[in-house]
């Protein structure tokens, strides 16, 4: 028996979530194994202090192997009725990382024949990615779909089921985004969702139906408990309080060692693995590989527990983050190799932090925290292991992939090192890390647009890394765009809005805020130019964000040239909400200028979505291989400079005002002519640029060069005052706050929108909103002025409510109409003002 210490246990069963419960007022009502199956814990988290911590998933609380797989194979067998062995065999189960990873493969184990993927935050070399999603609640929200074979989600009319995995399913936000996602580039008729615990409130209950037939697509649930979690008024701050005062109380506590005893030894285990099975389900899972892992696995048990020390009585199996099935398995098969000679319990380490408290009414009792050890793509941090530390393990087998075999794992504050300290032997076992092929380099790469053949740009201003799709019809109605992209049959950037044509009073309006407008403008383009060049310098090549950012990048190429006498690069390029930047466009700026000198801008920042998915595609083209076919840095920084920050999302900015940018007002008619960028699967190959069009016929009404006049003559006027907001910044602490995206994710939840995506922060969105969508009402901020003088032209030619509000961080919101459809009513129920 180990000589480390088993917590005293109370002879009464006290339900492991009484602790909070007595002390924040949370209840947690349902079926008769519900407090079986969940106990309750806290956690430092701004958007939900509590966490329904699962008996038996096998992530905080260690289970046995088998009740943890039978609790999965049991709702995939399930999940086999409802559908029927013939559509079971067609569907495809997708796990969410990082909690349902295994989970959501034992499901498709109980599916028998159905193929796995599971989603990751771990970008990986040589896989394209097919989607990605958000996670609104969690601490690590992106979420990343990498599929090997890209025809694992194809849809189509005769598409197979999509079954949904996740460990919980609380509000259904997750999962509607997923299908959001998925739907518009993989419609099919049905999805099944399947949870341990189903704690739905009755409106998100009604929320899915609603979805569901908007989407026309069926949506089964599948279950093995439900219930409710009743939270007092108040509960997330005094949660927060309280998680505080406990780690203020338990700071400077060694509750980690275990003084006097000298830690275990650490015997590595050579396990054989099959080399044709993949580690998980990371890149896809195949009936033929579980088939191969199964006739493994024997061997590979018999190999741990011939490791183990001949007196081991209880064994803990511990996985790493996302690997949660192969841990799983080899646990599954370790419990029939030792037979009732040894007690085999399960579990995972994680990202997640939550607050340990010892107390049997408490669901984490005590963590074992160490650096993360797989060089994790959003950097370096703290990893947890729960309710190890104290348990009476006489030995740990540490289950991890070849990835994650690094110096950090061995190094003496590392988890093998916690891990020893706690028990009398440690057991390391390594997957290897499934490798998928290799990204291949295109021949040719095409070349950039220039004006005027494309475009009103001066030819030197802007290289357009686009194609030109002048000649197809891409242009819908709003209304018709509004209501396919909602319901999930059309991605935005699959086509166009009508240009709109300002009136006579419009263009007025325009001309006067340039005129009121220019210096402002000039002065911050002088100060984001200036930035640029101290920090970034001294030849750095602008790439603008097509479409916004582009007459942004001319401007900034215009100062640079008129106060230093520099001629620098630019060019503009595609990136899509969703889908990602145009990775043809970053190969090319790869193989003709050093990436490192690569500045992407853009014309302002929202709520920062645009900032999060340039960062998550450079990420993506680094781990795909980037431009030379092997994965690594390619030296691209994602950091954008903008005009205006009213966001907070950026560090180089020339402003954090949200005022009246001009060339926000109108479209193409201030952008060069250019039509905003297309991504469609039949007008963009893998090897081509995005598209867009050139409105020549628009030429009469461009006012392109006007506003670059406009502003380029203020430039030595504001010179002084750009010299000085320059070295005021780069002494400043820039660091981004993102108040603008938790101020969206406030008003989204208010207006009962329930997606972050309908909602469009600051006057350049906002104006966006009127001109491209459907608007719903626009909140404007009390007091604001001239600013918002075309905001309230426009609401007013539209027909939408103008809204007065208070604590607002921009000038004005936009809110476009949740589940649109033409006549359709809003969150107040009121119906849709023709436009």
């Amino acid at each position: 028996m180990s000589g480390r210490a088993r917590r005293e246990e109370a002879v009464d069963v006290v339900w492991s979530g009484d602790w909070v419960a007595e002390r924040l007022g949370v209840a947690l009502e349902g079926d008769g194994e519900l407090h079986e199956l969940l106990g309750l814990a806290l956690r430092r988290n701004p958007k939900r202090a509590h966490l329904l911590v699962s008996n038996v998933l096998g992530k905080h609380v260690p289970q046995k192997p088998s009740v943890v797989y039978g609790a999965g194979y049991g709702l995939g067998e399930r999940v086999r009725a409802l559908l029927g062995a013939e559509e079971a065999r067609r569907a495809v189960v997708l796990g969410y990382a990082e909690t349902a990873t295994g989970l959501g493969h034992a499901v498709a184990d109980g599916l028998r024949d159905a193929p796995y993927l599971h989603s990751t935050r771990r970008p990986v070399a040589g896989v394209a990615q097919a989607g990605g999603f958000e996670e609104a609640h969690s601490h690590a929200t992106s979420h990343l779909l990498l599929p090997e074979d890209p025809e694992l989600l194809a849809g189509g009319a005769e598409a197979s089921t999509l079954v949904l995995v996740d460990d919980e399913f609380s509000t259904g936000n997750t999962v509607l985004n997923t299908i959001r996602a998925l739907h518009e580039t993989h419609p099919r008729e049905r999805y099944v969702i399947v949870a341990l615990v189903d704690m739905r409130s009755a409106g998100d209950r009604d929320r899915l139906t609603a979805f569901a037939a908007e989407i026309g697509a069926r949506v089964d649930l599948v279950t093995r408990s439900s219930g409710t979690v009743t939270l007092p008024e108040g509960v997330l701050e005094r949660g927060q309080a309280l998680v505080a005062d406990q780690e203020a109380e338990q700071a400077g506590r060694a509750d980690e060692a275990v003084a006097g005893v000298a830690p275990a030894p650490v015997t590595r285990v050579a396990l054989d693995w099959p080399a044709e099975v993949p580690d998980g389900g990371r890149h896809g899972f195949t009936p033929a590989h579980r088939a191969a892992l199964e006739a493994a696995l024997p061997g590979m048990a018999e190999r741990i527990a011939g490791a183990l020390d001949s007196d081991v009585r209880r064994v803990l199996v511990l996985g790493f983050e996302e690997l949660m099935y192969a841990p799983l398995r080899l646990g599954t098969a370790l419990e029939a190799a030792l037979g009732s000679g040894a007690e085999v319990r399960y579990s995972t380490t994680t990202r997640s932090p939550v607050l340990a408290v010892d107390d049997p009414g408490y669901a984490i009792r005590t963590r074992l925290v160490f650096p993360a050890h797989d060089d994790p793509a959003d950097g370096p941090g703290d990893r947890y292991a729960y309710n190890v530390a104290g348990a009476g393990f006489d030995a740990v087998v540490a289950v991890v992939d070849s990835t994650a075999d690094t110096p950090e794992l061995h190094a003496p504050d590392g988890l093998l090192a916690r891990l020893a300290a706690h028990t009398d032997q440690v057991l390391l076992a390594v997957v290897p890390s499934y490798a998928p092929t290799p990204f291949q380099e295109p021949a040719v790469l095409p070349e950039p647009l220039r004006g005027p053949d494309f475009s009103s740009y001066a030819p030197e201003d802007v290289g357009w890394l686009l194609q030109d799709l002048s000649d197809t019809e891409l242009e819908a109605p709003t209304e018709e765009r509004e209501e396919a992209i909602q319901s999930g049959g059309a991605h935005y950037a699959e086509s166009l809005p009508v240009e709109y044509q300002p009136s006579a009073e419009y263009q007025a309006l325009f001309a006067a805020a340039l005129d009121a407008s220019a210096a402002r403008i000039a002065r911050a383009v002088g100060t984001v130019t200036e930035t640029v060049l101290a920090e970034r310098g001294p030849r750095p090549v602008l790439v603008s964000l097509a479409r916004a950012g582009t007459p942004v990048g001319v401007l900034m190429r215009h100062w640079a040239r008129h106060r230093h006498g520099l001629d620098l690069p630019h060019y503009a390029l595609s990136i899509v909400r969703g889908r990602g930047i145009d990775a043809t466009a970053l190969r090319w700026l790869a193989a003709h200028h050093d990436p490192a000198d690569v500045v992407f801008v853009d014309g302002w920042t929202g709520k920062g979505a645009i900032t999060r998915e340039l960062a998550a595609a450079i990420s993506e083209f680094e781990a795909s291989g980037g431009p030379g076919g092997s994965a690594g840095p390619t030296g691209f920084n994602p950091e954008i400079a903008v005009l205006a920050d009213p966001g907070g999302c950026v560090r180089t900015y020339g402003t954090r005002e949200d005022f009246l940018i001009p060339s926000a007002c109108l479209n193409s008619t201030v952008s060069g002519l250019i039509s905003r960028t297309v991504l469609r699967a039949d007008l963009v190959g893998p090897d081509d640029f995005h598209g867009a069009k050139f409105y020549r016929e628009l030429a009469e009404a461009d006012v392109t060069g006007d506003f670059l006049a406009a502003v380029t003559e203020r430039f030595d006027e504001v010179a002084d005052q750009v010299d000085a907001e320059t070295k005021e910044l780069l002494a400043a602490d820039r660091a981004p706050t993102w108040e603008g995206w938790a101020a969206v994710e406030r008003i989204s939840e208010e207006y009962g929108i329930h997606d972050v995506n309908l909602v469009k922060p600051g006057v350049g969105e906002t104006t966006r909103v009127l001109l491209r969508r459907v608007p719903w009402k626009i909140l404007a901020k009390r007091g604001a002025g001239t600013d918002l003088t075309h905001i309230r032209l426009l609401a007013e030619q539209r027909g939408v409510p103008v809204e007065e509000v208070d604590d607002l961080p921009y000038s004005c919101v936009g809110l476009i109409h949740p589940r649109f459809t033409r006549g359709a009513t809003g969150a107040d129920g009121k119906a849709v003002q023709g436009a």
